[in-house]
């Protein structure tokens, strides 16, 4: 049965079946946006003092034939401050998992009932219990009727040590599998120096059965002030080096690669035969190229720099096209989204640059490569301060050869809060 759920998975990919593919940074067991999305999700921080100061997902109208495109049509808060951050559908797209890295809180909403109008309809609260200590819910990914949630920190030393933790899509909880350690290998092959248990993204190759995780920090530096946190070399050595490569099927960590420099997202080729995955690293600011070769054997290459690492332009978040072809980084220190050609993967080149703002973090790309949105806000006590604090969720044409404004929203003159992660919604979705 493993291996016919992968000749399946092989085949929808191939030939464009609808239940895979998807925008280009999720799942591939999920029914992709082809044409034109009609929503942006935006899982948005709240800000004291500015509107009512809780977290709460924004959803703006995406659609060009609508009368309120560009406009923020509906909120829900959720109560509180909790550090929003990623967020993700389960698998039939239904509802929406949005993630709190401060209080390890997990909010579900629906939107399937009503795509313009998404509910709260579920709160876990017990994450850090269930899940036995792990803080921090990253990234939530869909796997067939499971979710499956990478933590950043536990609740021993709320340091970068941490796991995956699964659940079903009704919200129960399922396992918890611990990153890979020097004195915990797990049957793991360690291929350079370090064994660091730290966590990040998590991403899936199914027909090659595979989950590939990143790297971040603890509690105790993401919720840190970030001109004091520079400033503190020992803290400054508690970022992870490392990506796992599991099996997916099993779960099991299989080969620990050294990704130095706190390697981010992860994105994963889309077309059957490009056997390879990309991430970028925040503090070296390189695109590493974590690949299959023709012998079977995985490997991790810094393949690209990423503007100048001497200015530490800290790249935060990357999206790759449908088509393997082109890949958009984004760096907050500088503001700008940058366009690598990756025809080659092995020899990234920079072909596209512009400024987006004071600041920039998420990207989000079309899958047809015709829109680009851009989001401002990286962690609460890290975005910049003063004039430079821009929050914004802004939308541009891409024609292929340079970026043209469809519509920009300033978050703080809407006292909505720090725009974080976006995600796409549809009415053709649920019809």
């Amino acid at each position: 049965m493993k291996y016919l759920r992968l000749i399946l998975i092989t085949l929808g990919m191939v030939f464009g079946h609808p239940g895979f593919g998807d925008e280009t940074p999720l799942s591939p067991y999920m029914a992709k946006i082809v044409g034109q999305e009609d929503f942006v999700y935006v899982w948005t921080l709240g800000m004291e003092g500015l509107g009512d100061g809780s977290d709460k997902l924004v959803t703006i109208d995406a659609n060009p034939k609508s009368k309120t495109f560009g406009k923020v049509i509906h909120t829900v808060s959720v109560g509180g401050r909790h550090e929003a951050h990623h967020s993700g559908f389960t698998d039939d797209r239904k509802f929406l998992w949005a993630g709190g890295l401060d209080t390890s809180k997990i909010f579900i909403f629906d939107v399937h009932s009503n795509p313009a109008k998404p509910k709260l309809v579920k709160v876990i609260d017990d994450f850090v219990t269930k899940s036995g200590g792990v803080v921090g819910p990253h990234t939530t990914y869909a796997l067939p009727g499971r979710m499956i949630i990478s933590g950043l920190s536990n609740n021993k030393d709320y340091g970068g040590r941490t796991a995956l933790v699964e659940y079903t899509n009704d919200g129960n909880y399922v396992a918890t599998y611990w990153m890979p350690t020097d004195d915990n290998l797990q049957g793991a092959v360690k291929t350079g120096k370090y064994a660091d248990g730290y966590g990040y993204d998590v991403r899936a190759l199914p027909r090659l059965d595979i989950m590939l995780t990143s790297s971040f920090t603890g509690h105790k530096n993401y919720m840190r002030d970030f001109g004091e946190l520079v400033q503190d070399e020992k803290a400054m050595k508690e970022f992870g080096n490392t990506m796992v490569l599991w099996d997916l099927n099993d779960r099991r960590p299989k080969m620990i690669f050294d990704v130095p420099g706190a390697p981010l997202e992860i994105r994963c080729a889309w077309h059957p035969n490009h056997n390879y995955c990309l991430t970028s690293t925040a503090l070296t600011a390189k695109i590493w190229l974590i690949y299959l070769d023709d012998k079977g054997q995985w490997h991790a290459k810094a393949v690209s720099d990423i503007g100048d690492p001497s200015k530490t332009p800290l790249p935060v978040d990357i999206s790759i096209e449908s088509d393997d072809q082109r890949l958009w980084v984004t760096t907050f220190m500088d503001g700008t989204a940058h366009l690598f050609d990756i025809s080659d993967p092995f020899h990234p080149k920079e072909v596209y640059k512009k400024k987006i703002g004071a600041q920039v973090n998420m990207v989000s790309q079309s899958w047809d490569g015709k829109r680009v949105y851009f989001s401002s806000s990286l962690l609460s006590k890290w975005d910049k301060k003063g004039k430079d604090n821009e929050q914004f969720v802004k939308a541009y044409r891409w024609d292929g050869k340079a970026l043209s404004p469809l519509f920009a929203i300033d978050f703080i003159q809407e006292k909505l809060g720090r725009p974080h992660q976006m995600r796409f919604g549809a009415h053709a979705l649920y019809r």
